[in-house]
């Protein structure tokens, strides 16, 4: 017998889980006031004081004092964290250093104004973001936030005190908080406060006295600061009681629950209820219990459940929908999920009979709940000559035709199970055919529902008494005994009857469910694979045509925040798309907003912003009028939204990706080119400048050039032999080459880039390394080139041009990285169908893991090294082995040294075709 008291296995499961996961992560403590002079930052100065007195390393983060003395000095013996300066602006201000706080890694950080937006350039937009990295580095933090700064007051503070804050942080990370104390003055104080320049200082503090410090506004603002932080300790306590699995209801705060149901008087309970929690000062909600009983209410009747949970939410209650099995039983768990303290129902209209057998719900409620307060509202009595709706299944409305449909059908089983108990009697006793008859009416029901077994229960009674029941053919009993099996054979009919139809009805909602989870399933499954937002408007509007048929259009917003719609707009009304955009709020059929449009306009709600609108014409409208549908239509529209989001952000992110990217190829380029120009451009003016002086000299015969002074001394100085003339034009025409190179890698990466055509000829491979060879001589002076090439190395087609590009830039690169003197090993072999090249030296080496980095542009072995270059030479190597098909790598060797390689497809050459020689002239 299990234990109600017993945890549920999965919630501990899920609750050590959380556990696990926030060990690891810092706790945040937010100091939350009502306003700014209340002494949030001076009591989180306080609390870190008395942490550190405790032995807990404490950094000053950010701490904001205004010129508060009290709050400076609190100030004393604590280690502030230098700031790091940004330039915004033309000016020099100073901004929280996120990486120097991670890298010092106190075990307690203070973070003043936890709204604080950052500047332009910082890594996160708001501080909070910075605080969460803190958070997951292990760090505890202490910060400050007023109520006005939380996103889902933010509006009503603006209307309370006409004064709009953009700094905001979401509610979530403030309820995600490990603790939240709460700094309050009374108002009066907080104006003594303002005035003795304690608060503001100056002209501030007179403009903060007329505007934002009225004595309506500190009220407004210190009641919104209470309430929000009794709702957070509300939300803590009901979480204890789920972790604990503590049943009873504490009534620490009124709350009360709402129980609308299908009748009229549901907006009066509505409001009887709304009367209610106001003169209590408590929250409520109002739910609305779907169970199969529940389902085959009429139209009309759904219309008016949705019609008061609607009003309900505009009174300021919480509206769900609940499905169950039993109205008791769902309705009291989620009273209990929530604490709640009093329940409202409806006094419904019932003959007094029914309450001879059947007990009213408030009683069952009261018996089952003795620690909820249940209170019962009288509903107004049904005018002279009105009666419930018959009832109508929701999923499916049953035409006419198919309710007389299954009447027949009733009458046609009776008939042939008469035709086939005939023979029967022969064999058994009659009371036995009764059997025979029960499971006919059990398969009218399954088959046609309640009514139809209700008829066969009728009819089987009769017929059995007609033609098995002496005497036969006539409804007469001689028998009295069998008055008491046809009325037994009617009661069993029918209770099997009712229970049979019953069975098909739940069948039938569980497999409506089934289909509406499984649609529910697919649509996000799909959804999770779109990439784009085409394909995420393509996924939403085929999907709400399967599910809800008519026609459905996503209008979403472009880059100047205007509705496009992704299709053709049809009877679809744009004003009222941008309507329901503009708002926030559903509008057009069945809404309080033009509900005589054809189209239902949902808003797209994300996490972060709306994204867009909704707009349905279903199929039938019968179709959207229960609340299941409701939900249904509105998870979909979430779905879509936070897709829509999703791929928004990946798009983003790629952009950002593409312009760091760019940025730093952009830099690379820049500080490459730069540094590679100007060396030689300096030693070429040097060596021009060199030579002018010298010929200057010569010509003028030891005078200066155009009446220059020159001291006699100086004249032997710039004379040049012959000799030195010689070198400096050597080392000019290096530098000229080297520039040259330099402009031809550029040149010939741009080429590659845009798309080379290849030129491809059968060639030998021993003549393209020997005028690669020829082409780095000079390079090649200091070190000992060896050469290994087989002697049946067949002809391999290729472009001979773009191959002996990279010979050279291999050659010029083992001649750059390698000292004087190493070796270099050029080789080649040939496989299959493949010719494999290597040149490996026995110099240092590759620095580790750059042996694919190596191929990018503008990337070096050595970042750090003198040698010349821009880093394009492999670059330039990979992009014409891949063009050629083939493949490049890199290697380090042992003992030492590095090995490059490259692989070309090859086929076999054509046949060399002779040419018969001439014949001899005589």
């Amino acid at each position: 017998m299990s234990n109600p008291a017993r945890p549920d296995p999965d919630a501990l499961l899920a609750q050590l889980q959380r556990e696990e996961a926030h060990a690891a992560r810092g706790r945040l403590k937010i100091f939350f006031g009502a306003c700014a002079g209340v002494g949030k930052t001076f009591a989180m100065l306080n609390a870190a004081r008395a942490r550190q007195q405790a032995g807990v390393s404490v950094l000053i983060g950010v701490v904001e004092t205004h010129g508060r003395q009290e709050t400076e000095a609190q100030l004393l013996d604590l280690p502030l964290l230098p700031r790091r300066v940004v330039e915004y602006q033309g000016r020099q201000l100073s901004e929280f250093d996120l990486d120097a706080a991670l890298q010092a890694a106190p075990q307690l950080m203070l973070i003043d104004e936890f709204a604080h937006a950052n500047l332009p350039g910082s890594r996160h937009a708001k501080r909070w973001q910075d605080v969460e990295e803190l958070l997951a580095a292990g760090i505890d933090v202490y910060t400050t936030l007023n109520v006005q700064h939380l996103e889902s007051l933010n509006d009503i503070v603006g209307q309370i005190t006409g004064i709009v804050v953009r700094e905001t942080v979401p509610d979530k990370v403030f309820d995600a908080a490990n603790e939240v104390t709460l700094v309050d003055l009374p108002p009066e104080e907080l104006l003594d406060r303002l005035a003795a320049g304690k608060v503001y200082l100056g002209a501030q503090a007179e403009r903060a006295a007329q505007h934002f410090f009225r004595k309506g506004n500190l009220l407004a603002l210190r009641e919104l600061a209470l309430r929000r932080t009794a709702d957070r300790v509300d939300a803590q306590m009901r979480a204890y009681r789920a972790d604990q699995a503590i049943q009873p209801v504490w009534q620490a705060r009124e709350r009360l629950l709402v129980c609308v149901g299908p009748g009229a008087a549901g907006e009066k309970l509505v409001r009887s209820a709304a009367r209610l929690a106001a003169s209590l000062h408590a929250d409520w909600l109002a739910v609305y219990v779907e169970t199969p009983a529940l389902l085959q209410h009429s139209k009309g009747q759904r219309e008016r459940v949705l019609a008061s949970l609607r009003l309900a939410q505009e009174l300021g209650a919480e509206t769900s929908v609940l499905a169950g099995s039993s109205l008791v039983t769902t309705l009291l768990a989620y009273a209990r999920s929530r604490n709640v303290s009093k329940l409202v129902l409806g006094r419904p209209h019932a003959r007094h009979w029914r309450t001879l057998w059947r007990r009213s719900l408030s009683e069952r409620l009261a018996e089952a709940t003795p620690d909820i307060d249940v209170y019962v509202v009288a509903e107004d009595p049904l005018r002279p000559g009105e009666r419930p709706q018959a009832p109508q299944p929701f999923y499916a409305p049953v035409p006419t035709r198919s309710r007389w449909t299954g009447y027949a059908g009733a009458l046609g089983a009776c008939c042939l199970t008469t035709l086939l108990s005939l023979p029967l009697l022969h064999v058994f006793d009659p009371a036995n055919v009764v059997i025979v008859f029960l499971l006919a009416v059990v398969l009218v029901a399954i088959r046609w529902g309640r009514g139809p077994g209700m008829a066969a229960s009728i009819l089987s009674v009769l017929t059995f008494d007609f033609f098995f029941v002496a005497p036969k053919l006539s409804f007469t009993v001689s028998d009295t005994q069998y008055l008491f099996t046809f009325v037994l054979m009617l009661v069993v009919a029918l209770v099997i009857s009712q229970l049979a139809a019953r069975l098909r009805f739940e069948a039938q909602v569980a497999t409506y469910r089934e289909r509406r989870t499984r649609a529910l399933y697919e649509l996000g499954r799909e959804l999770a694979s779109a990439l784009t937002s085409a394909s995420v408007v393509e996924i939403g509007q085929r999907k709400l045509a399967e599910l809800f048929g008519g026609q459905s259009l996503l209008l979403l917003p472009d880059a100047s925040d205007e509705l496009q719609a992704a299709g053709e707009l049809g009877e679809f009304d744009p004003g009222l798309a941008d309507w329901v955009f503009r708002q926030g709020e559903p509008a057009g059929w069945s809404t309080r907003t033009l509900p005589a449009a054809k189209a239902l306009y949902l808003p797209l709600k994300a996490p972060m912003r709306l994204r867009g609108v909704l707009a349905l014409q279903p199929g039938e409208a019968e179709l959207l009028a229960s609340p299941e549908q409701q939900r249904l239509l509105e998870t979909c529209a979430s779905q879509i939204a936070v897709s829509l989001e999703r791929v928004h952000y990946v798009e983003v992110a790629q952009d950002a990706i593409v312009a760091m990217e760019g940025e730093r190829l952009r830099n690379s380029v820049l500080a490459a080119v730069s540094h590679d120009l100007r060396t030689p451009l300096t030693r070429l003016s040097g060596l021009v400048s060199l030579l002018q002086a010298g010929e200057g000299l010569q010509a003028g015969d030891g005078a200066p050039a155009g009446g220059g002074i020159h001291s006699a001394a100086a004249e032997p100085a710039l004379r040049l032999s012959a000799e030195q003339q010689r070198q400096t034009l050597a080392t000019l025409a290096d530098e000229v080459q080297r520039m040259n190179q330099l402009v031809l890698n550029l040149l010939e990466m741009a080429r590659l880039q845009s798309g080379v055509v290849l030129q491809l000829e059968w060639h030998v491979l021993e003549e393209v390394i020997g005028s690669a060879v020829r082409a780095c001589a000079s390079q090649l002076a200091g070190h000992q080139l060896q050469i290994q090439l087989p002697p049946d190395l067949p002809l391999v087609e290729y472009d001979v041009v773009l191959i002996e590009r990279v010979l050279v830039n291999w050659l010029e690169n083992a001649a750059k990285y390698t000292p004087a003197g190493s070796t270099l090993l050029l080789s080649a072999h040939t496989d299959a169908d493949t010719l494999c090249v290597r040149l490996r030296d026995n110099g240092p080496g590759l620095p580790p893991g750059a042996a694919e980095r190596l191929f990018d542009k503008f990337t070096r072995g050595h970042a750090e090294s003198a040698t010349p270059g821009v880093g394009l030479g492999l670059a330039i190597c990979r992009a014409i082995i891949e063009a050629h098909h083939g493949q490049i790598s890199a290697r380090n060797v042992s003992p030492q040294g590095a090995e490059f390689e490259f692989r070309l497809p090859r086929r076999p050459p054509p046949a060399l075709t002779l040419e018969p020689p001439l014949p001899l002239q005589p």
